[in-house]
């Protein structure tokens, strides 16, 4: 892990990228806390407004201020591309080891299931939940978390595949060790390069999702804003006041981007073959 820390590092790229999105999720974090204004306080006699020194951003037609709105938004993209990660993980992780390990018709069962799920229109999915239990915001950890969980578990079945059958697994099951036992301290360690690789390209990838159902009007409801929801009402008002869209665009583009440069820079330090090879 060390040595993958280190290989990391050494890219300027990706050293440039880790710090930014550091500074970002300090300022998402601390950012609406230290301003003057409240992301939904309305001041209607002001409306919207340009960039001036008492609004960075401007403000928009309700006559919010635009700069708190983006890092309150920054913040709930944030948290729902990382919990919504962190339970894909979880679930794909654990599905993909016990499916790949158990092998035979158990596998076979798994993976069918798999398929099934793959083939359900996720929006129908959404609507679905929504339906039962409202316009909940931990409904979309679990809408995104049940679709991206799939290819996680694909992944590691992959991974346990190829691993289940060297000479490590076959002396610890020659020396009594149980499913769980080989699960835990023999598979997982074998596994983690390659989770927290696909794990680093989910993440941004589940912050497009989520402004897409946003920008749907599936997502993230009022009072609360995420990047999606600012985008939308950006591009609702883009003619009369451009900059309603433009910051919250560069704020999720710069996001998305470092977020990507450092998934490609994680793959190359736990799998050094794949640098050589480009």
């Amino acid at each position: 892990m060390e040595a993958a820390w280190g290989r990391l590092m050494r890219q300027r790229m990706n050293a440039c990228a880790l710090g930014f999105l550091v500074v970002l999720v300090i300022l998402c974090c601390i950012g609406p806390l230290l301003s003057p204004y409240d992301q939904s306080q309305q001041d209607l006699e002001l409306k919207a407004t340009n960039p001036s020194p008492a609004h960075w951003l401007g403000t928009d037609p309700l006559g919010r201020d635009m700069l708190t709105r983006i890092l309150h938004g920054g913040r709930v993209s944030l948290e729902v591309g990382l919990l919504a990660t962190a339970v894909a993980v979880i679930i794909g992780v654990l599905y993909g080891m016990i499916s790949g390990l158990a092998g035979g018709r158990t596998d076979a069962a798994m993976m069918r299931i798999v398929d099934i799920l793959y083939a359900f229109p996720f929006v129908n999915f959404v609507i679905l939940l929504m339906a039962i239990r409202g316009r909940e915001f931990w409904l979309i950890f679990v809408a995104i978390g049940a679709v991206e969980w799939l290819t996680m578990a694909r992944v590691v079945r992959g991974q346990v595949l190829a691993l289940k059958n060297l000479e490590f697994v076959i002396a610890a099951r020659a020396c009594g060790a149980g499913f769980w036992h080989i699960v835990w301290r023999h598979l997982l360690p074998n596994v983690t390069g390659p989770v927290i690789i696909y794990a680093s390209l989910t993440v941004p990838g589940v912050m497009l999702l989520e402004a897409a159902l946003s920008f749907l009007g599936l997502g993230i409801q009022p009072p609360d804003a995420s990047w999606g929801v600012l985008i939308q009402d950006g591009a609702h008002a883009m003619e009369s006041y451009p900059w309603l869209l433009i910051y919250p665009g560069l704020f999720f583009s710069a996001t998305l981007l470092a977020l990507n440069l450092l998934g490609d820079g994680l793959r190359d330090a736990f799998d050094p073959k794949s640098m050589s090879q480009q």
